[in-house]
Order: C-alpha cells, then sequence, then structure tokens
C-alpha cells in the first residue's frame, strides 16, 4: 500500500473522528466543564501523551530557525483553532459547527494560493465545489436546528475563525512536516500550546468537579483528548507529509457525513434520500480533490 493511500486513510479517520466529536463534545459543555477549562484538558492531555511516546522514538532537534514557524503552527493549529472552537460550539449548535467546518477547504484554497502559490486544478476546484453542496445540502435542510445554543450568531462567528486559523495552521506546517518525525513536531507543538493556553484556561480547569464527575461524562473527556486531539492531531501531521494542504483540508466536507451517521446510529436522526444524495456529493468532492493527475500523466 503507498505512502499516498496511507495517507488518505489517516486524513479518513481523523475527519471520522472530528465528525464524532461536534456531538460528544457539545454534550459536556457547561454541565460538566466550561469551554477554555476544556481546552486546558485537551492540550494538557495530549501533551503527556505525544511525549510519553517521544521517549521511544529518535531524539530530534528543532533546529533554530524552524522555531518561529512551529510556534506560528501552534498558535494556528492548537491555541486559536482550540480556543474558538470550543467556545463557539458551546454558544452554538453540533449542526452549525459542522456546516462551517465545511468552508475549511475553500478557505485553505485561497491561503494556498494566495500564500504558498499551490495550483489549484479545474478538477480540484470542481471537487471542492461539489463537496461544499453537498455538505450545505446535508445540513441545511436534511435536519432540524438543536435547541440549548445561548447565542448562535456569535457562536457561528468564532466557528468560522476557527475554521480560518486551522486552515492557516495544515499550511504554515507544511514544510515542517517535510523535516521532522510527526510525534517530534507534536510534542513540542503540544508544549507550546500548553504554556499558552494553561493562563488563559486555568480557572475554568479548577471548576472542574471530578469527585462527582459521572463516567457518561468522563469517558467523553478521554475520546475528546486521546481521540479528537491525541489521534487526530497525529493522523493528520502524517497526512500532511505525504498530501497537500487543499487535499486534507477537503476531507472536512465528510464531517457533517459523519455526524449524521453517529446520530443515526445513536437514534437521534433519521436516513432519508436527501441525506444519500448528499453524502454521495460530498463523497465525490473527496474524491475528485484528493485525485493526483501528475501521477497519472507521469506513468501515461
Amino acid at each position: 500500500m503507498s505512502k499516498r493511500v496511507l495517507a488518505l486513510i489517516a486524513a479518513f479517520v481523523a475527519t471520522s473522528i472530528f465528525g464524532i466529536n461536534h456531538t460528544l463534545a457539545k454534550g459536556l459543555m457547561p454541565d460538566y466543564v466550561q469551554p477554555l477549562g476544556f481546552i486546558t484538558i485537551r492540550v494538557l492531555g495530549a501533551g503527556i501523551l505525544f511525549w510519553t511516546v517521544s521517549l521511544f522514538i529518535k531524539n530530534e532537534r528543532i533546529k533554530r530557525e524552524h522555531w518561529p514557524r512551529l510556534l506560528l503552527s501552534a498558535v494556528f493549529g492548537m491555541v486559536i483553532n482550540m480556543l474558538f472552537f470550543f467556545k463557539g460550539l458551546s454558544l452554538s449548535t453540533p449542526i452549525n459547527s459542522s456546516v462551517i467546518v465545511t468552508i475549511t477547504p475553500i478557505l485553505v484554497f485561497v491561503l494556498s494560493a494566495v500564500l504558498i502559490r499551490e495550483k489549484i486544478t479545474i478538477l480540484k476546484g470542481s471537487g471542492a465545489l461539489i463537496g461544499l453542496f453537498g455538505g450545505l445540502t446535508l445540513i441545511l435542510f436534511g435536519v432540524q436546528q438543536e435547541v440549548g445554543a445561548p447565542n448562535i450568531p456569535l457562536g457561528n462567528v468564532l466557528l468560522l475563525i476557527n475554521a480560518l486559523s486551522y486552515g492557516m495552521f495544515l499550511i504554515v506546517a507544511k514544510p515542517l512536516t517535510k523535516t521532522y518525525h510527526p510525534i517530534t513536531l507534536m510534542r513540542w507543538l503540544f508544549l507550546t500550546a500548553i504554556l499558552i493556553n494553561l493562563p488563559i484556561g486555568w480557572s475554568e480547569f479548577r471548576e472542574v468537579d471530578w469527585v462527582n464527575m459521572p463516567f457518561s461524562a468522563a469517558w467523553r473527556i478521554g475520546f475528546v483528548v486521546l481521540g479528537t486531539t491525541f489521534t487526530t492531531y497525529l493522523l493528520n501531521i502524517f497526512a500532511l507529509k505525504h498530501l497537500s494542504a487543499s487535499t486534507i483540508g477537503v476531507f472536512t466536507y465528510l464531517q457533517p457525513v459523519i455526524a449524521i451517521a453517529f446520530a443515526i446510529i445513536s437514534g437521534a436522526d433519521e436516513l432519508n434520500i436527501l441525506k444519500i444524495i448528499a453524502a454521495i456529493l460530498v463523497f465525490l468532492g473527496v474524491f475528485m480533490v484528493s485525485k493526483n493527475p501528475a501521477r497519472k500523466r507521469a506513468r501515461a
């Protein structure tokens, strides 16, 4: 199996976990943990895991000239991204967050073209538009809005900033993936995230009632730390090593599909023809953007 195929699988698994996370994370706030406290738990837990795993790989030193890019990657990927996602999700709904996440690939396309001159082909551009149409169709016409969102307009704005920040993270971190092992990058990125996020979320972190927390909430927090943070960031860094930032960005179109599938399995939603058509459009968009025409030409 080629590294490109493995990278595509890694991006798919990461996106699937993110799709489930919209519902699980929303259910924890604010009853068991506040948004900023949640981020502190997330970066602390994942940081400890990455540093532990790093003990079993060859030690790499970050070159001095790469530190500015690494710090900027941490700010976009583990500070702004997380802060605005959890705060926005606490104010809005999982449905809205999954809609806005589909904007990420468009932002990545634009940013890639402007900042790193990445070539945007007709095939990839068309795939992005088809996937976006499918994602918006699935969410806007296929489900009902949830209740329990105190400030949806503000939450949606924060989620949009989250999408933009994650797009910047994919672009800024891309060159680092060609030089360093994914674990090496993650341990330093999350150490930086801990140092920045800890003062911001410390007060809410201290308010968490660990003693009286039910198991149903505890395992969800564990899922966010181990699954949504440790596993997904590791998988995305591996995928970023072998795929373009825009290709990985388009995988976010799958998140609404995964979110709906999770809702159906859990009995919270029903499948209908509209959702089936929308899901097909999403998968078609991802397929078109993940195609590698250059590689095909080289074989001819």
